[in-house]
């Protein structure tokens, strides 16, 4: 058996046992505890060993600034998608799933694939890119967020500001943050793994050992797919992932990127799991509201839930099944075709929506005719005559 197939099978396994464990683990504050050890010690430790063991350059730079274009692009094209699936952008389940679209959650639902199939080096320029990403998610959409709430821009300015000044610190103090300035720094003095002392770098490296196993199984613990909603969201989630690989294709055909690792990580990448963290901006505001007793809610967090729900699982499997065919996905034909594959799966659901209706509006205008009930009946009754 080929030896990334083997990986994806072992994978698959672990979300399974994942999914097995939910009967004996099926508290939030469990599952929250999981998630906490991966990105508060786990996957640190895995990204700064990672860049120890890397020649870092002003290149880079370029992955943070990269990311954040592909984050606003997103951003902008989101209200497109939500306009395909028949999903009004300014209702609160739009505004919801603008914030969290745009979004990325790499540590989850990516680096751990990374750096199973592409190593340390891609690993690094992935960890470097997410920096343009958390950037986007806890400055941008929290000032997005925060204006959709608040229909004047200078109402409540200095509590915004001091909200702002909150998230700067938390950037700052992320372990995962720490590590990476950390990492460039020692770098940049020429300090590398075998050159820190072998207790700490033994330490790290079994942290890091950990990380993808923990991840695959918060992934089977927190799946959670409700039916209501499912077709639309797995539509809409769909359409994403169909832009994503079409952005990344005409990149590459304009950018002439031929390193078919930078390739599959742009993918990978790009191809990750709705972020927690506009999740968190939509609950603060939702819970100003009620206690304000807002009627008419900016956000709704059930509907932002049951994204993050779906969107988890569908960028693993996508990720792990591109991942898994080699260097197939590193040329651009292939690119654009599983691009339309996942587009016309995507759209299945409006179209089908869109017929449904039009057959329920034609047969309620025919009933609510009498005229056309009238000479229906004596059509028929001349036919049995």
């Amino acid at each position: 058996m080929d030896g990334a197939l083997e990986k994806s099978i072992s994978f698959i396994l672990f979300i399974v046992i994942g999914i097995i464990l939910k009967k004996k683990i099926s508290t939030g504050d469990e599952i929250n505890g999981l998630k906490k050890i991966i990105l508060l010690i786990a996957l640190p430790a895995t990204i700064f060993i990672a860049l120890l063991k890397v020649k870092v350059d002003g290149n880079l730079i370029l992955f943070p600034i990269l990311a954040l274009v592909f984050n606003v692009i997103l951003f902008v094209v989101t209200p497109i998608l939500l306009k395909i699936i028949g999903i009004d952008g300014n209702s609160s389940k739009g505004r919801s799933a603008q914030l969290l679209l745009p979004s990325l959650a790499p540590g989850l639902s990516c680096f751990p694939f990374i750096l199973e199939f592409l190593g340390d080096g891609s690993l690094a320029k992935a960890a470097m890119a997410d920096l343009g990403n958390k950037f986007f998610v806890l400055f941008l959409l929290y000032l997005v967020a925060f204006k959709w709430h608040y229909k004047n821009a200078d109402f409540e300015a200095k509590s915004l500001n001091s909200k702002l000044k909150g998230l700067l610190k938390a950037l700052l103090y992320e372990p995962v943050n720490i590590f990476i300035i950390v990492a460039l720094v020692l770098v940049s003095f020429g300090i590398t793994l075998d050159k820190i002392p072998n207790f700490l770098s033994m330490t790290l490296s079994r942290l890091s050992f950990i990380m993808t196993p923990l991840v695959l199984l918060f992934i089977g613990l927190a799946v959670k797919i409700k039916k209501q909603q499912f077709f639309q969201l797995f539509s809409l989630l769909l359409l994403r992932a169909s832009f994503t690989l079409l952005l990344i294709a005409v990149l590459i055909s304009f950018a002439d990127i031929s390193i078919k690792k930078d390739i599959l990580v742009m993918i990978a990448f790009g191809l990750s799991s709705a972020s927690f963290w506009p999740f968190a901006h939509i609950s603060a505001i939702h819970l100003k509201e009620k206690k304000e007793k807002t009627v008419e809610k900016t956000f709704d967090p059930n509907f932002a839930l049951s994204i993050l729900a779906l969107s988890l699982p569908i960028s693993v499997l996508l990720i792990l099944g591109i991942l898994t065919a080699g260097n197939a996905f590193t040329e651009t034909n292939n690119i654009l075709i599983l691009c339309g594959i996942l587009f016309f799966a995507g759209i299945l659901y409006p179209v089908f929506i869109k017929i449904k209706k039009s057959i329920m509006a034609k047969k309620s205008n025919e009933t609510s005719n009498p005229k056309k009930v009238f000479f229906s009946f004596l059509r028929i009754n001349k036919i049995q005559s």
